[in-house]
């Protein structure tokens, strides 16, 4: 059986998009948008839901002009982070998957039919089991982002503060180097090639 020809142009929309993640909420479509328009032309950008979202992190489908573009995007932000926003959260790129889009066509004609389970099933005990585990996963992974995001906001806490530090220091350098010129020119004195 043939994939519908609809299917096929997905495909390659696809192999098109790469799928960006570790945002941060401040981030914008059109700040997105910017940043990825430095490896190439961004065609489109859809945000998307996280398992994470409570955490404050985001994800994002940007689809690019060609393939060639989206794979030389991945392999550049593979070697370096690309910080967006500002935030000490360096974003990650990867190849987008058919499963990531909301609105993908279907590739055959078929129908899915769900059904409640009966206790009484064969398989009841195994469904259960798989729903329990996916719920133990999912607070895994929340518990996970969430202690990521606080080590992120650490972070971000340290490099403010030892910003305001340094720049405390230039400003009592500049404050002395001042000083000197005054106190030199007042008494007459000369001093080495510095000053």
């Amino acid at each position: 059986m043939e994939p519908s020809t609809e299917y096929v142009a997905f495909e390659e929309k696809v192999k098109k998009t790469i799928y960006i993640d570790n945002l941060s909420p401040q981030v914008t479509k059109a700040v997105l948008e910017y940043a990825i328009n430095q490896f190439g032309n961004v065609k489109d950008v859809r945000f998307v839901p996280t398992y994470s979202a409570s955490c404050g992190v985001c994800a994002a489908l940007v689809e690019m002009e060609s393939a060639k573009q989206a794979e030389e995007i991945i392999c550049d932000m593979g070697d370096s982070p690309l910080m967006i926003s500002g935030m000490p959260r360096p974003v990650r790129a990867r190849k987008a998957r058919v499963e990531m889009f909301e609105d993908r066509p279907k590739k055959y004609p078929r129908t899915i039919v769900c059904r409640w389970m009966d206790r009484s099933h064969q398989n009841f005990e195994l469904a259960k089991k798989i729903k329990d585990l996916t719920k133990k996963h999912g607070a895994e992974a929340q518990y996970l982002m969430e202690l990521q995001v606080e080590e992120e906001e650490k972070l971000h806490k340290q490099q403010s503060e030892t910003l305001k530090t340094n720049y405390k220091k230039y400003e009592l350098i500049d404050d002395a180097d001042g000083n000197v010129k005054r106190l030199k020119a007042e008494y007459g004195m000369t001093l080495n090639d510095h000053y």
